[in-house]
């Protein structure tokens, strides 16, 4: 499933620490110095770094060289064995920063009280030495993360948030400090000055609850993760000799025999062995009706059984399984950028020191007026209230939240530049067998030429069809089966595909050709007017060459049905003003009876792969605009087009050949999951906007406020924790969307 080539390979990073897109910034320049590094996309929503590294047969060394680099920064990095589950600690985290903000509020409160009723009654504040008791605590016990990773991005050459908390609220708390002291040692001193501990106290306990809220929206908007891993179960029951043994589902091999009871997960990718049951596939495909299950009947691993004892032969385990693909694709979508989040990373690496310019430019110029200490004052504010937080996480947030949405109803987005794409749609082209139709063509009319009978042209062409994998090929040999026709085996059988698209082969020394009408014209013949009644169908002619002659013996007609939902789909890409068009390599009555059906104007029809491909160039330039273009096909026939396109959609079972050439992976056979692919990535792309709108106008009212001395530094801390619950709240409303189908 993996889209690197076999000269990379990448690897993911646990990182803990990072709080803004400076760190995550910082954290991306150490891991690029390394040797051996391609690529490195730090993700702050989910806390993971992924790298790609050149495939060398050193890889644990440098996976720990990786790990030490990031650990001197000031971060910890733990790398991710795809063996293993990830362990999920956030829930003890967010238990940690949620007790580290009640103790700092609880500290925090008797000085924002006294803060309160002070104008009322001067007597009721509380002495200078009782407030530095309580705001040293919070200060320097549990705001000394602030300091710790505020010296290292120091140290580092680089700023992030922590150092702007740190500076600003050691200023009011240093500034509070001095005037104390000077109270304490001054014989003559009336009564205490005014102090500002309470601001020092209040930056510290508001960004401690914005982190405990922050993380909280991280873990959530990352839950789609989470919840495809807990599909997976630890152990199995195997079936040995009549015996149900239960093994770890690390010791399940393909071929065994495994025993899944009614309300278990099924553990692998197999085939019902015996029993039926109904087997709820909601997770993985977003179909909430359960599909019932016979003998022979695939299963894939992570589905629920509902009521029957189900035995069931392993096919693929492990990475093999389509769980496991489901959940790289979603890792893959979650890790990646977004285009407009690295020009977010950019803005952010030069944020920081602008802003410790125009804080240290505020308290110079309120001191040369004879402010000394509301320059001090105003100059924490503006380190408070530009904390670039907001900033880092509204792309990524947005992103984990879209795309876990995404695939909850059955839609994998490959990247974040798939996301990016998809809300830009124009023109949508769909392959019509397979997407638009069920893919499961019956044969409705044999018409022979004279001198032959309808059993001849059955028993030839499902003969040939004997070794062909082919839709028609299956209806042809539906058909002999219904028929009680006897078969033959042929000989030297091919497929062609260079004059035009059939096969070909030997029966009893004769040579028998069924294709296309392209492959009939190329020998020289011509077929006749289709009978009436199967018109728009699917034609394929059989000819017999003979004695240098290629003879036309008749004419077989295949007809497939419309899927379920397609009208609407059609309907609803409409409504969202994108142009929908047929792309078929089947011929044009086939083709315009089922565009009429679905009611789509424009058909392209009998075309190759590579015709297909032309087509989708054609398209993306029609009318001399540049217009985006996605393709939906089956990910076999139509790749080169999926490829072509600047959205591949692949849909219902091709996941193996889209992993290569699509960007987004459709887990029903359901068009309808086309126009709920563009409606989330818009959906996504708005909620980004508005978070780095909101993000921005923030910081372009806070700071002159600051310089201006309308904002304490208390009220910037609170500000700023505000800001960034805003845009994570904002993000998270995307966890409500569900794909309207």
């Amino acid at each position: 499933m993996s889209s690197e080539s076999s000269l990379t390979r990448s690897v993911d990073f646990l990182i803990s620490g990072m709080t803004c897109a400076s760190c995550v910034r910082r954290v991306e320049k150490v891991i690029e110095r390394v040797e051996g590094v391609d690529e490195v996309s730090v993700n702050l929503t989910l806390e993971q770094a992924r790298v790609v590294l050149q495939n060398s047969e050193a890889l644990q060394q440098k996976i720990n060289e990786i790990e030490t680099v990031v650990n001197n920064t000031g971060y910890e990095a733990k790398w991710l064995n795809p063996e293993e589950k990830i362990e999920d600690t956030s829930g003890s985290d967010q238990h940690k920063d949620f007790l580290q903000w009640v103790i700092a509020a609880a500290f925090s409160l008797p000085l924002v009280l006294s803060m309160i009723v002070v104008p009322i009654h001067h007597g009721w504040m509380l002495p200078g030495w009782i407030q530095f008791l309580l705001a040293t605590p919070v200060q320097f016990w549990l705001g000394r993360h602030f300091y710790v990773a505020g010296f290292r991005a120091v140290k580092a050459g680089a700023g992030n948030m922590d150092l702007l908390v740190a500076l600003g609220s050691s200023a009011a708390w240093i500034l509070s400090t001095v005037l104390l002291i000077g109270y304490l040692f001054d014989p003559t001193a009336q009564s205490e000055p005014h102090l500002y501990y309470e601001s020092s106290a209040l930056i510290i306990t508001f960004i401690l609850f914005g982190h405990w809220l922050e993380k909280r929206a991280r873990h959530k908007a990352a839950s789609s993760i989470r919840a495809l891993q807990a599909l997976r179960p630890d152990t199995v029951c195997k079936w040995v000799d009549g015996q149900e043994i239960v093994v770890p589902s690390e010791a399940m091999i393909v071929g065994d025999i495994v025993v899944v009871r009614p309300g278990e997960r099924i553990p692998c990718d197999g085939v019902v062995y015996d029993g039926e049951s109904a087997v709820d596939e909601s997770m993985l495909t977003g179909e909430a009706v359960p599909v019932e299950k016979i003998k022979g009947d695939q299963v894939t691993g992570g589905s629920l059984n509902a009521n029957g004892r189900l035995l069931i032969q392993v096919e693929k385990t492990g990475k093999e399984t389509r769980l496991a693909t489901i959940v790289q694709l979603v890792e893959n979508a979650q890790a990646s950028k977004a285009p407009i989040q690295k020009l977010v990373d950019r803005i952010s690496a030069v944020f920081v020191p602008i802003v410790i310019v125009v804080a240290l430019v505020t308290f110079f110029g309120w001191w040369i007026n004879g402010y000394l200490v509301e320059g001090l004052l105003h100059g924490a504010a503006v380190l408070v209230i530009a904390c670039p937080c907001a900033l880092g996480l509204a792309t990524p947030t947005a992103l984990a939240t879209g795309c876990g949405a995404a695939a909850r109803s059955g839609i994998l987005i490959r990247d974040a530049e798939a996301l990016e794409r998809a809300a830009h749609i124009q023109v949508v082209g769909f392959d019509k067998t397979g997407t638009l139709t069920e893919g499961k063509l019956s044969v409705v009319s044999i018409v022979p030429a004279e001198g032959f009978n309808v059993q001849q042209i059955l028993q030839w062409t499902a003969s040939l069809s004997l070794g062909s994998e082919h839709p028609l090929a299956k209806a042809l040999l539906n058909k002999a089966k219904a028929e009680n026709i006897e078969l033959l085996t042929p000989e030297s059988f091919r497929v062609i595909k260079d004059q035009g698209r059939g096969i070909s082969g030997k029966i009893n020394d004769v040579t028998f050709l069924f294709g296309n009408q392209k492959m009939i014209e190329n020998f020289g013949l011509h077929g006749d007017q289709l009978p009436s009644d199967v018109n728009g169908a699917t034609v394929s002619w059989l000819v017999r060459y003979q004695d240098g002659n290629y003879e036309l013996l008749g004419v077989v007609a295949f007809e497939d049905h419309i899927r379920e939902g397609a009208n609407k789909a059609i309907a609803q890409l409409k409504a969202k003003q994108v142009k929908v068009v047929i792309v078929t390599g089947d011929n044009e009555q086939a083709a315009y009876k089922v565009a009429n059906a679905v009611e789509v104007e424009e058909v392209y029809a009998s075309l190759s792969p590579e015709d297909k491909q032309n087509l989708i160039v054609q398209l993306r330039s029609e009318a001399g605009q540049k217009r985006s273009v996605a393709m939906v096909g089956d990910g076999i026939n139509d790749a080169p087009a999926l490829a072509e396109a600047d959205l591949g959609i692949a849909i219902g079972e091709g996941t193996d050949v889209a992993a290569e050439v699509a960007g987004v992976v459709l887990m029903r056979n359901n068009p309808g999951l086309v126009a709920a692919t563009i409606d989330i990535a818009q959906k996504t792309r708005q909620r980004i906007k508005e978070g780095l709108f909101w993000a921005f106008i923030y910081n372009i009212i806070g700071i002159p406020l600051a310089v201006f001395g309308f904002l304490s530094p208390a009220v910037a801390g609170g500000a700023m924790a505000l800001s960034s619950m805003c845009v994570v709240a904002n993000a998270l409303r995307l966890l409500r969307w569900k794909a309207q189908i």
